[in-house]
């Protein structure tokens, strides 16, 4: 069987501290038909020295040109390949199958127009924001999912499937999922393949993630016209959240060095979803639920395929993906 090419898409902007380890994930996969394409959109740091340690086609883009749809745009349509992946420039996979197993879905069903993978956090990342991981991307994988959510972090698509539409490049965030509610509503499915598993790093301020939420919540407002938020909901979801973040780090015997972080990482995620709404009230539908409410108080554990062979040890990498 002769396997799809596959092009590689990275939007980027000043991400020296996480793009070098990306592109040496990618160079240990065991798919071979790739091509990496990098959308940068004017940084400063030591990004394109780093991307220059690999074989990549680099795309400029300016900075006041930017939007999530439009660098995608740019980068899909310089790709040759037949499947377009996205990775954002701040993940890295877990294993080295990790491509093979986002194009497998392609190939048992053609209705299949976009496959998602799992995320996951690393020793950096927030408790908050591990509950958010587990929640969004469980352990049990689905073919034909019966919503719409997904993520551009880790997410592929057809490239004929993005010729028949592009990424709406005029949303604040969250083009992933206004383009995968347009492909369902026109007939295709869309695949979320758990076992396809890479590691995504937010260091932000607090008010990083504030801008974060808002925006998407901005976007949000406009792909789902019908729902709103209130304060009401506001003060229901944070009080949730966070009894259920406390609950979970209880649980797990790391309650005391993360309550204060728990309860500023809830507040700024949904105070920024308030000010990006400043409307009424939240519907209940499985989108929205799945962005905001909690799971079972439980980080995921290791997938029972997650086996040693799999993974790969960044540890014994050369630095040469790391700033200069």
């Amino acid at each position: 069987m002769i396997l799809p090419k596959v092009s590689i898409i990275i939007r980027c902007l000043n991400e020296e501290k996480y793009i070098g380890r990306l592109l040496a994930g990618i160079s240990e996969q065991d798919y071979d038909n790739i091509e990496i394409v990098v959308v940068d959109s004017g940084s400063t740091d030591a990004t394109l020295s780093i991307v220059s340690n690999y074989s990549c086609k680099v795309l400029n883009i300016k900075p006041e040109d930017f939007s999530f749809g439009y660098a995608l745009n740019i980068g899909c349509k310089a790709a040759s390949g037949d499947i377009l992946l996205f990775a954002s420039a701040h993940v890295y996979p877990l294993y080295k199958d990790w491509i093979s197993l986002m194009v497998s879905p392609f190939m048992t069903d053609e209705k299949i127009e976009l496959v998602y993978g799992r995320q996951e956090g690393d020793k950096r990342t927030r408790f908050s924001e591990h509950m958010i991981f587990a929640k969004w991307f469980p352990e049990k994988s689905s073919l034909n999912q019966d919503h719409p959510f997904c993520n551009n972090a880790n997410c592929a698509i057809r490239k004929n499937a993005w010729e028949k539409r592009n990424y709406d490049e005029t949303l604040t965030g969250l083009e992933d999922l206004a383009w995968a509610k347009l492909a369902q509503e026109e007939g295709a499915r869309i695949a979320y393949q758990a076992v396809a598993s890479i590691a995504h790093i937010h260091e932000e301020k607090w008010s990083s993630v504030f801008n974060r939420y808002r925006r998407e919540a901005i976007a949000l407002r406009l792909i789902m016209k019908h729902e709103t938020f209130n304060f009401l909901t506001f003060l229901k979801l944070l009080s949730i959240n966070v009894l259920s973040d406390l609950k979970a780090a209880k649980q797990q015997k790391v309650l005391l060095r993360n309550i204060t972080g728990i309860i500023r990482f809830r507040y700024n995620q949904f105070w920024g979803t308030y000010k990006g709404y400043k409307q009424s009230y939240l519907l209940d539908n499985q989108v929205r639920e799945r962005f905001y409410y909690p799971s079972d108080y439980k980080i995921q554990q290791e997938q029972q395929n997650s086996s040693t062979d799999r993974k790969i040890d960044y540890s014994s990498k050369n630095q040469s993906w790391t700033k200069k």
